[in-house]
């Protein structure tokens, strides 16, 4: 989906007033909820039904985050995928870059908006909810390990890849699920690299609800309502000083160096190119350890 921003619509407002029955101690909340969609071109309504995190929706949500965050009447904000299919299908493969393309060799080591959107959605000042909805795989998955809540219908698949594609996961997202669900557990997803569902994800931690489909939005958001309900200083202040705690392990500098020089050399790898070409050709890859 490497189309400009501007062929995207963007909704009035990115608000959702709950509906709630009289009488409910969390009737008139609002909670921030944004959507964009593709403005009535079907090549890109076809792209988008996957949610693939292009260099383009990686900026929007960036910017949309920005916007949010700046008003401070929204005290919670839920992520989801736009229709029904997917949460998000992982960052855009087709964009991946590899030795293979012109881009200058420091920008292989790390995918930097990607980050910075992942931190951007870590360190918004109020609790995020991800509403998973379809399929979240790779960069999709990590985007909702980066949010406060994870919340998914009971017939989604999530999975970490990057073993299939020959890739070494950035050390900043691998100690991103280390921090939220548990070293065993991020051992095992990324070392199998297969799609898991059911109450699999639950165990492995992926996942806090698993709720029916039908039932989804409707929780998801009465629980936003619930927590925007709250005093904003508590909610605002809680989660700083738990990102704080979380930033108490640091790698040392030759720690540090190391990882990001294995993972520079995955992106330069043979490997990597075989499994990109695989996924793209929707066959086996073929590797050779090199």
């Amino acid at each position: 989906m490497d189309l400009p921003p501007e062929r995207y619509c963007r909704p009035p407002k990115a608000r959702k007033h709950i509906k709630v029955k009289e009488g409910d101690p969390f009737a008139n909340q609002t909670v921030a909820s944004s959507s964009k969609k593709p403005c009535g071109d079907p090549d890109l309504e076809s792209a988008w039904k996957k949610n693939s995190l292009s260099p383009e929706l990686v900026n929007i949500l960036s910017q949309t985050l920005a916007e949010l965050s700046a008003d401070d009447a929204i005290r919670t904000v839920v992520i989801r995928g736009a229709g029904d299919k997917a949460f998000c299908s992982g960052y855009d493969i087709a964009s991946l870059p590899t030795r293979r393309s012109n881009a200058p060799h420091e920008k292989l080591e790390t995918l930097n908006p990607v980050e910075s959107l992942f931190k951007t959605i870590i360190d918004y000042p109020f609790p995020v909810i991800a509403m998973i909805n379809g399929v979240a795989f790779g960069a999709g998955c990590e985007l909702a390990i980066c949010c406060d809540i994870r919340i998914g219908a009971e017939n989604i698949r999530i999975g970490m890849p990057p073993a299939k594609l020959g890739l070494v996961y950035p050390w900043s997202g691998l100690q991103r699920f280390i921090q939220v669900i548990g070293l065993k557990s991020t051992k095992e997803i990324f070392f199998c690299g297969r799609a898991y569902k059911g109450i699999r994800l639950k165990e492995l931690g992926l996942v806090d609800y698993l709720i029916p489909g039908d039932n989804l939005e409707s929780f998801t958001y009465r629980m936003a309502a619930e927590i925007a309900a709250n005093a904003p200083v508590a909610l605002k202040g809680t989660k700083r000083v738990l990102n704080l705690l979380l930033r108490t392990s640091q790698f040392d500098k030759n720690d540090l160096k190391e990882a990001e020089s294995i993972t520079r050399a995955s992106f330069l790898s043979e490997d990597l190119i075989e499994g990109q070409a695989a996924f793209l050709e929707k066959r086996k890859p073929l590797f050779k350890g090199r």
